[in-house]
């Protein structure tokens, strides 16, 4: 395996051709962002855990019957992922009020919500990711009706086995951010699962464990990521 060309740079991610059409080299930065990129900063080893983090959480949705772009970690910050045909579409999951559900609907924060809350987010930089519904996917073309409705599925089941093994470890997943795409004509789950993309509590203290603490000047946004990846896996990160 040949890692070729940057193909891409986004805010948390650099993307490499290799010399297998169908594989991508992805290298995780410790760059971050906030706010659609109007508040910049890096968090030291951001890069490293958000890596190992999401490649821990991909092999247990694997051994859960769920299939990522996985295919192999590289190095501390790199993995080997399939190359996918993107469905513009992020799908966020909401399990507790937080965010923005909190400003558009009067939650307070930290509101349990009856059920998971499934929304849908125009994956367009330029117009700022806006909320969409099913009607809107289906006339911007984005999606078909019938691949929604797996999405849909395989989003409730990454919801199921992820809240379950957080909960083993004294998380809650208060909501998170999952990206899909085509592979094959297969739709699998893409992108990263972290602390970037995921709102992470202590269950008891109610403590922020993820990139609020960046967004909202918490501070030790580092030991925060630090903390899940301890507990995910039992070990201290060294780098």
């Amino acid at each position: 395996m040949i890692k070729k060309e940057l193909l891409y740079e986004g805010k948390a991610k650099k993307i490499f051709r290799t010399d297998d059409p169908n594989l991508l080299w992805v290298e995780y930065k410790d760059d971050a962002t906030a706010f659609n990129g109007l508040k910049k900063g890096a968090v030291s080893g951001k890069g490293e855990l958000n890596n190992k983090i999401s490649a821990h959480f991909f092999r247990l949705l694997a051994q859960n019957g769920i299939e990522s772009h996985l295919v192999a970690e590289k190095s501390h910050r790199e993995m080997v992922v399939k190359s996918l045909q993107i469905i513009r579409v992020e799908v966020v999951l909401r399990n507790i009020a937080a965010g923005s559900l909190s400003k558009r609907l009067g939650l307070p924060e930290g509101t349990v919500l009856p059920s998971t809350v499934v929304e849908y987010y125009y994956k367009n930089d330029e117009l700022h990711d806006p909320l969409v519904n099913d009607d809107h996917i289906r006339i911007l073309d984005l999606a078909t009706p019938e691949q929604m409705s797996e999405i849909k599925e395989i989003a409730l089941k990454v919801n199921e086995v992820l809240r379950a093994h957080l909960a083993e470890r004294e998380l809650d997943l208060i909501d998170f951010k999952l990206e899909f795409g085509l592979h094959n004509g297969q739709i699998i789950l893409g992108d990263e699962i972290s602390p970037d993309t995921c709102r992470f509590w202590d269950k008891n203290t109610r403590k922020k464990l993820d990139k609020d603490r960046f967004r909202q000047d918490l501070g030790d946004v580092e030991q925060a990521y630090r903390e899940v990846y301890r507990r995910l896996t039992g070990k201290q990160h060294t780098g």
